[in-house]
């Protein structure tokens, strides 16, 4: 039987659980579960106190209620699967390097920063900094996938060095912005100053951007075949690719001038 925590007690203010995650629950038994600890604001209370906890750690683990004022949920996390039926607050796998994290419902900010593994999918929309660096780091994300079928507010794969990210929806501003590598894909329509600052990498959009900076330069339209294998992979996590965005055109813009000029923006041409 795999491990239930059912919220019984919604927190009055922010709870940091970075216990929920497989290298924290591995090898606890049922009654040693609810006496993990986690910070309720600045108090020490047991995880028992907000969680009814049912059944053994067997490599899975299922979360069910309003979680946005959990904070850390996956932080850390290293294997295992991570559940959760409801909405989640910050910071959810944040640093993870393995395994993999369903939201069925929304994320707040910061999920995912510096993500090096594993991979994270979110059902509805995220909040800011999906997949960023931490205030101060010079550098996000460096592996692991990332699927949002949602939007996503400012800064998605702000700094990011490798790995994928794709959004279903919408992205709000500064996607990409300070991009060393790695591949964003919108399936939507992205904001303005997408790419600001990036190095390298690729920020694919299907609807195109608000706008284009004036540091990226129109290089060609063309069909490049790294985007059709892209697209079919996450056709596979329920996102909606047409057929015809498998093989036509993409215009291709080459920037950030202000920097290396080695990334690009593909901006869907049916």
């Amino acid at each position: 039987m795999s491990l239930t925590l059912s919220l019984h007690t919604s927190p009055e203010v922010p709870v940091e659980a970075d216990v929920l995650c497989h290298d924290r629950l591995n090898n606890l038994n049922e009654s040693a579960l609810p006496a993990l600890t986690v910070f309720h604001g600045n108090e020490q209370v047991a995880l028992g106190d907000f969680f009814k906890v049912q059944g053994n750690y067997n490599g899975e683990l299922r979360i069910e209620g309003d979680l946005s004022k959990v904070k850390h949920i996956g932080s850390g996390m290293t294997g295992g699967k991570l559940t959760v039926i409801g909405d989640v607050g910050a910071h959810l796998g944040a640093g993870m390097s393995g395994g993999e994290i369903v939201i069925e419902g929304n994320t707040a900010d910061w999920v995912a920063s510096e993500m090096t593994g594993g991979r994270i999918i979110i059902k509805g929309n995220a909040g800011h900094m999906l997949g960023s660096s931490i205030r101060g780091s010079a550098t996000g994300n460096t592996g692991g996938e990332i699927i949002v079928h949602g939007n996503v507010g400012n800064e998605a794969g702000q700094a990011m060095r490798n790995g994928l990210i794709v959004i279903g929806g919408n992205s709000e501003d500064l996607t990409g912005v300070n991009m060393l590598s790695g591949t964003i894909i919108v399936l939507g329509k992205m904001a303005i100053r997408n790419g600001a600052g990036m190095k390298r990498g690729s920020i694919i959009s299907m609807h195109g951007a608000e706008e284009m900076l004036s540091t990226f330069t129109y290089a060609c339209t063309y069909n490049p075949t790294y985007t059709r294998l892209y697209l079919e992979y996450i056709r596979d996590f329920g996102l909606q690719v047409d057929d015809a965005q498998l093989t036509g055109n993409y215009e291709r813009w080459v920037g950030d001038s202000i920097e290396l000029n080695r990334g690009e923006i593909l901006i869907y041409k049916n």
